[in-house]
């Protein structure tokens, strides 16, 4: 191979690999998505998978976005699939969610976080409890006027961990501490329905997502929201 090729060859190679590196960045960079809801009361959504509506056939299809839709909320959700106090996460400062929830200066803060983190309660419990109430106290801070709303955690089986449970009670006092309004019984609402679960059996369908829209809307009911 003659040295001009070695060269070309060779500058395409960086060429790809430039794109790779891009590609590769936008995909981890959380981006919110309002899915054509009101303009009204900007409402932010600190969340999972569950919250970004994954199994959805669309962000339309979410319960947040339903929720949001029928009060005329401006939605910000920049929920990240796998995404846990601990679990999932490498940042814990600017440009985290909870950073981005800041930014964005909603009036009212969803939290649904906790389900993920029963995936590394084995070996971070101590480090999921001190996040939880750091992360609580850091939005707090941030958004001093906001309203927050504090979802117990998802759950998406019949079997539950006991793991499950210390968590939702982590959350639960967190939730207290801050004074926050708290939705509770959320890890039970998909509990007993295998067809409100999408074909990888770990997040709901639409049908599930409806289903989770509408217990929201009963439980924000009586939050008087």
């Amino acid at each position: 191979m003659s040295t001009r090729v070695r060269l070309i060859v060779a500058a395409a190679l960086c060429l790809l690999l430039a794109i790779g590196v891009a590609v590769a960045v936008t995909s981890i960079r959380p981006e919110p998505e309002s899915a054509g809801t009101g303009t009204g009361t900007k409402v932010a959504f600190y969340g999972d998978s569950y919250t970004l509506g994954t199994g959805a056939t669309g962000p339309e299809k979410r319960w947040s976005t339903i929720v949001s839709r029928e009060r005329n909320w401006n939605e910000f959700n920049p929920s990240v699939n796998g995404l846990g106090f601990i679990n999932n996460r490498d940042n814990f400062g600017d440009g985290d969610l909870p950073s981005l929830v800041i930014d964005a200066q909603p009036e009212i803060v969803f939290v649904t976080m906790g389900l993920n983190d029963n995936f590394s309660f084995e070996y971070a419990a101590d480090d999921i409890r001190a996040q939880i109430s750091f992360d609580f106290e850091r939005l707090k801070a941030g958004l001093p006027d906001a309203r927050f709303v504090v979802v117990e955690p998802f759950w998406y089986t019949d079997e539950r961990p006991e793991s499950v449970d210390t968590i939702i009670g982590w959350v639960k006092d967190a939730a207290d501490d801050l004074g926050a309004d708290y939705v509770p019984g959320a890890s039970h609402w998909i509990e007993g329905h295998p067809e409100w679960m999408a074909d990888d059996g770990l997040h709901p369908n639409d049908a599930g997502y409806a289903a989770m829209a509408e217990r929201m809307d009963e439980e924000l009911a009586k939050l008087g929201l």
